[in-house]
């Protein structure tokens, strides 16, 4: 089915993160009003890369009934094609003149790749991507947040409340994590708001190596400096970016079998690294001696398809404005940003990459003073309660919060 009438194409890759919905029903209604046909792209790159792709034309009806929900009314998918062959019919058949994709960096590059191919075969198209990642982690100017990023953190610290009541009503301990493969956005952001009194992040351990023995020591820490003020209950809650971080050694003394992605990271999705380490944390308590309850709870995909909040609506209406403003300014091959005052703005691939090409994730900022401020509102232990540990079976340098933290 072969049309004069222009369109626009849009795709899903990665994983969900709370707004994408509002980001594509935005696309959709600009285009829409201008004369366009949307068209939306199921199953990401690997439908560009089959005979008979799934496809779904927009109405405003459609854009509009999907604005405010979570998940993705595209099916998203992380394929990522290798020597398969494109699929150039649909963009000949559609006449698309734009590609929208909305996903990580790797999401983006590829987009660029395919844009080029098709430059070669004579069918000219721009592409505009709109990066998103509840991790927080791509370098943004201004240190803004990604999209989907505080609406993840909303949910979790509506988990994370109720999880915190749940163990002052029962007087024992929870561990829990969060998603956040190399930065510990989202577990710095639900532990600090629900007042959790440990949190072990990866930027933690700026000045040692991070190993499984030196969380379980922190979260001991808490436990035991919360008992010496009769407090008997409490969430610490850790990042799976410490898995992350771990040698391969230290990955097979949790005696579990990870299987590794293509890029050699542990694919943290198929196993439950709260109960890892709260099995780890109970063995130490009964080693010293403490009877202290401790249950697990793991923070991960019960975050990724909630509804956004207000801040993402904004932001992701934005930026979905953004990809038309782009598109009429002739701009392709770029990434969609808002300043801190609502300007739009193309950023390219190259102004994220480092000397080596490399884009090197966005970390919380360890020795910011609103990080140090959050770590000193924690219960652990430090030299100042050596004297009153007698009645414990330990050594007090062992579970001193600073000094697990320059541990050579």
């Amino acid at each position: 089915m072969t049309t004069n009438k222009k369109s626009v194409l849009i795709l899903c890759g990665g994983g969900p993160a709370p707004g994408i919905n509002s980001v594509i029903s935005t696309v959709a209604k600009v285009f829409l009003n201008d004369g366009y046909r949307v068209i939306g792209l199921h199953e990401g790159f690997k439908g560009l890369f089959t005979e008979n792709p799934e496809l779904k034309e927009f109405d405003f009806f459609h854009a509009d009934r999907i604005f405010s929900r979570g998940g993705s009314t595209l099916i998203m998918s992380r394929f990522k094609p290798k020597d398969e062959k494109l699929n150039l019919k649909i963009f000949k058949d559609y006449n698309v003149k734009l590609l929208v994709t909305i996903g990580g960096d790797d999401t983006a590059s590829t987009a660029n790749r395919i844009t080029q191919y098709l430059q070669k075969e004579n069918i000219l198209i721009s592409n505009i991507h709109v990066p998103k990642t509840i991790d927080n982690d791509l370098p943004l100017p201004d240190r803004n947040p990604t999209f989907g990023f505080h609406s993840a953190k909303d949910e979790g610290v509506r988990i994370g409340n109720t999880a915190y009541e749940d163990a002052r009503t029962s007087q024992n301990w929870f561990v829990m994590s969060a998603m956040g493969r190399s930065a510990g956005h989202l577990a710095f952001g639900i532990a600090a708001s629900c007042h959790f009194p440990m949190m072990v992040i990866p930027e933690m351990f700026n000045k040692t190596e991070i190993t499984l023995d030196k969380v379980v020591r922190l979260v001991i820490s808490s436990i035991i400096k919360r008992k010496l003020l009769n407090i008997n209950y409490g969430v610490a809650m850790i990042s799976e970016g410490i898995f992350h971080n771990l040698s391969k050694s230290e990955l097979d003394k949790s005696r579990i079998n990870f299987t590794y992605d293509s890029h050699g990271h542990p694919e943290l999705g198929n196993v439950s690294k709260s109960h890892i380490l709260n099995v780890l944390v109970e063995n130490r308590l009964k080693e010293i001696g403490l009877d202290v309850k401790t249950r697990p709870i793991e923070l991960g995909y019960e975050l990724r398809c909630c509804r956004p909040i207000g801040f993402d609506l904004t932001l992701c209406t934005l930026l979905g404005i953004g990809v038309k403003k782009l598109f009429d300014e002739g701009k392709s091959g770029c990434l969609v940003s808002a300043n801190s005052r609502g300007e739009i703005l193309p950023l390219y691939l190259t102004d994220l990459q480092d000397e080596e090409g490399k884009i090197r994730p966005r970390l919380v900022e360890i020795d910011s003073e609103f990080a140090h401020l959050c770590f000193q509102n924690l219960h652990y232990l430090k030299a100042s309660d050596y004297g009153i540990l007698k009645d414990f079976n330990i050594n007090p340098e062992d579970y001193d919060f600073d000094k697990i933290l320059i541990e050579k």
